[in-house]
């Protein structure tokens, strides 16, 4: 897509050639199964709020792309408060995740973090050609937005320590496809050499 304007009015001032993706780690978990993924969810937590802080290091622009869990607000701070204050089931997540002043975010109605989004825009504004995946849940918004990734020519990274399903096998399965179709690239997050992927990407643009 053509830009007119390079920083988007100045609400996209970064320009990186990767981008985070945190999907769906926002959340009370109050729902069915949730009190199933609560333990996996808890583990990648940890593990994405490591990859964060490096990805800061690098200024690699950091994206929520989070569920509205039906209220249909676009105001992401009542999102955060819902989960940090309203005693749920999935607070822990947003203790360990809690959103910083210069992160992104949009607010999703349906699984991928691409449809009915400013997601698209923003990743065009930002320069982003590579993608590094997180969160829940891997057989369905994970799965979803890659899907929608790779129909943008996006390259993959989805570390498989930094997503969760409710089950084990789900997450196996979901990554198989996504590696073997999409091309992704699921090594571990404490293996990938975040400087050497934005300088490598830089020299080929």
């Amino acid at each position: 897509m053509e830009t007119k304007n390079e920083d988007l009015h100045g609400n996209a001032p970064d320009s990186s050639p990767v981008a985070l993706l945190i999907i769906d780690m926002i959340n009370d978990l109050e729902f069915p199964g949730g009190d199933e993924l609560l333990e996996p969810a808890s583990r990648v937590a940890e593990a994405i709020a490591d990859l964060k802080k490096r990805a800061q290091a690098e200024h690699i622009p950091v994206i929520y792309a989070n569920d509205n869990f039906g209220r249909w607000r676009s105001n992401f701070n009542d999102v955060v408060e819902h989960v940090l204050a309203d005693g749920v089931r999935g607070q822990y997540l947003a203790d360990v995740l809690k959103p910083d002043p210069d992160d992104y975010f949009v607010l999703k109605p349906k699984n991928s973090a691409f449809y009915e989004t400013t997601l698209d825009m923003l990743l065009t504004y930002l320069d982003v050609k590579h993608l590094i995946l997180t969160g829940l849940s891997t057989d369905s918004c994970v799965l979803f937005s890659a899907n929608d990734a790779f129909m943008r020519d996006l390259k993959l990274s989805i570390p498989i320590d930094c997503v969760a399903a409710i089950k084990a096998t789900h997450t196996h399965d979901a990554l198989a496809y996504m590696k073997r179709v999409l091309r992704a690239d699921t090594t571990p997050s404490t293996q990938l050499d975040l400087a050497a992927m934005c300088q490598e990407l830089s020299d080929a643009h």
